[in-house]
C-alpha cells in the first residue's frame, strides 16, 4: 500500500529529472566553487585551473575532463550517457556526456569528477 505508493512516487520524481537540459548542465557547473563561463569555440567551457567541461553548440550533449580510468568505468556502466571523445582528447580521458539521456544526480556527480580533475597537475 502506502511503501508502494512512495516507490512509485520516487521513480516518477526520478523520471521527471531526465533528460536534463543544458541549461539545468549549465547551472550545475556554475555552482561549484571559482568556476568561470567563456565561449571556447562554438562551445562553452567552464574551468577552474583549467577546463573541465564544455556544452556542445547543439546543446545537446557535454565533454568532460575525466581520468582514463573513470572515463572507462562510466562508459561501461552507462553507454548511454557516456562515449570517450573519438579522437586524441578522448585516450586523454575527455568523455561525451549526452543529456538526452542522462538525469540531474548524473549530471552532478560526473561535474565533480570533472571539476576535481581541472585542480590536478597535468603530467
Amino acid at each position: 500500500g502506502a511503501q508502494r505508493a512512495r516507490l512509485a512516487q520516487t521513480i516518477k520524481a526520478q523520471e521527471d529529472e531526465m533528460p536534463i537540459t543544458a541549461e539545468q548542465f549549465l547551472n550545475i557547473a556554475m555552482s561549484f566553487e571559482a568556476v568561470t563561463q567563456k565561449p571556447h569555440f562554438d562551445r562553452i567551457a567552464f574551468s577552474v585551473h583549467r577546463t573541465f567541461a564544455t556544452i556542445a553548440a547543439d546543446q545537446k550533449s557535454a565533454n568532460l575532463l575525466l581520468t582514463p580510468e573513470q572515463q572507462e568505468g562510466r562508459c561501461a556502466i552507462e553507454p548511454t550517457i557516456f562515449t570517450p571523445v573519438p579522437n586524441k582528447w578522448g585516450a586523454q580521458g575527455w568523455t561525451v556526456f549526452t543529456f538526452a539521456n542522462a538525469d540531474e544526480l548524473t549530471a552532478r556527480a560526473a561535474l565533480q569528477d570533472a571539476w576535481n580533475n581541472s585542480h590536478k597537475r597535468k603530467k
